[in-house]
């Protein structure tokens, strides 16, 4: 692509740039390089799925071609596209994102709905708030959705990176009403809660490190995603154990917690969480792979 075609006044529309867009992604190796290719275009346009191909006829701008350039440059390197675009989405919200936290996965919308499933419940009659706690917030795509989905939940939200925290605030201010109910706490784990919740928190909801340091990842993972949201330790279930082992005394009777983690990791955290007299079930992500574990504190 080349903007000195508009400097000089002549047009190229979007679908020619569509075109030229698939074609470098797919001679970059790129493993949906149609869909990429649209979604940037969708981004620099404006333009909603819907109204996409009324765009194509639409003669770019030159502002437009350049910031194409850059886009696809950054896409060609290998950064995700989550990244370049800058936003995603999760559940019902359109989440900011950039390297400073994780990339918004399916299976995590999964996890989240569980907590939703669990906040729902407890939303009984009478005007008592649902204490959520969101260990490791990152994005906030999960506190937050529960926010959004849950007019009775109070959301704690916490991490130990004041970057992802950061990320997290403007993703809070975009949420509108639901945000008064949330808010952001730093620290590790259980260290970011204030003392007047132990005992009381009704859903402890968290999507923790749960790679192992010899763990391979595929390239766009390990290159651009946080190592320290990622990986765990030699084992990969450090962070698991930390809260596995500190949840009990925060929960209030007949509280839960719901854990994203591997998929090999699961039976033996359920098996855990047993150990400690929980009721733990093990649930399965949208590609069918078991992806968290569902632990109830006896009432």
């Amino acid at each position: 692509m080349n903007t000195d075609d508009t400097r000089l006044g002549a047009t190229i529309s979007w679908s020619a740039l569509l075109t030229e867009t698939t074609g470098r992604f797919r001679t970059a190796g790129l493993e949906s390089p149609e869909v990429d290719a649209r979604r940037v275009i969708e981004e620099i346009t404006g333009a909603e799925p819907s109204g996409f191909r009324r765009v194509l006829d639409e003669p770019a701008t030159e502002r437009g071609v350049a910031r194409l350039d850059a886009m696809v440059a950054r896409r060609e390197a290998g950064e995700p596209l989550q990244y370049v675009l800058g936003r995603w989405g999760f559940r019902q919200l359109d989440l900011m994102v950039d390297p400073r936290v994780l990339v918004p996965r399916p299976e995590t919308e999964v996890v989240a709905g569980l907590a939703v499933d669990e906040v729902i419940a407890r939303s009984g009659p009478g005007d008592r708030d649902v204490i959520v706690v969101d260990l490791g917030t990152g994005s906030g795509a999960i506190g937050l959705s529960i926010a959004a989905e849950c007019p009775r939940a109070r959301v704690l939200a916490t991490d130990r990176s004041g970057d992802a925290l950061a990320v997290a605030g403007a993703n809070l201010a975009g949420i509108g009403r639901s945000g008064a109910r949330v808010s952001l706490h730093e620290g590790d784990w259980f260290s970011a809660l204030p003392d007047s919740l132990l005992g009381a928190v009704d859903v402890l909801v968290s999507n923790p490190p749960y790679v192992g340091h010899h763990e391979s990842l595929p390239a766009v993972v390990a290159d651009w995603e946080p190592s320290a949201a990622l990986r765990a330790g030699p084992r990969g279930d450090e962070d698991l154990v930390v809260i596995l082992e500190g949840a009990d005394r925060w929960l209030a009777r007949g509280g839960v917690v719901v854990l994203e983690m591997a998929p090999h990791q699961t039976e033996a955290v359920a098996l855990r969480w047993r150990d400690l007299g929980y009721h733990a079930t093990v649930h399965d992500d949208l590609a069918g792979r078991p992806r968290a574990v569902v632990a109830r504190k006896p009432a």
